[in-house]
């Protein structure tokens, strides 16, 4: 189970921004909040990454398999309905 947990943990590196972010900051508080259960050596590993090269391939990603952050100020209006009302919660 742990290559799965390996793999998983190189995906989100590649399209998760803020968990990279996080990971690079801690990367053992960062795998376990994300529910990454990695052996002692599987991290050292990961956490040798550089991370230049993770942003480097993160940035040659498709847009559509990476995920969008934004913050409170840059989040978008909510979308109008087919008939043209806004959306209203």
């Amino acid at each position: 189970m742990t290559q799965l947990a390996v793999e998983r943990t190189i995906g989100k590196l590649a399209t998760d921004p803020r968990f990279r972010a996080r990971f690079f900051s801690n990367p053992a508080a960062a795998t376990w909040e994300a529910g990454l259960r990695l052996s002692p050596g599987e991290l050292e590993a990961l956490a040798a990454l550089s991370h230049t090269a993770v942003i480097r391939f993160s940035e040659s990603l498709d847009p559509r398999v990476s995920r969008l952050c934004l913050d409170a100020t840059d989040a978008p209006r909510p979308a109008a309905r087919m008939d043209g009302d806004p959306d209203v919660e």
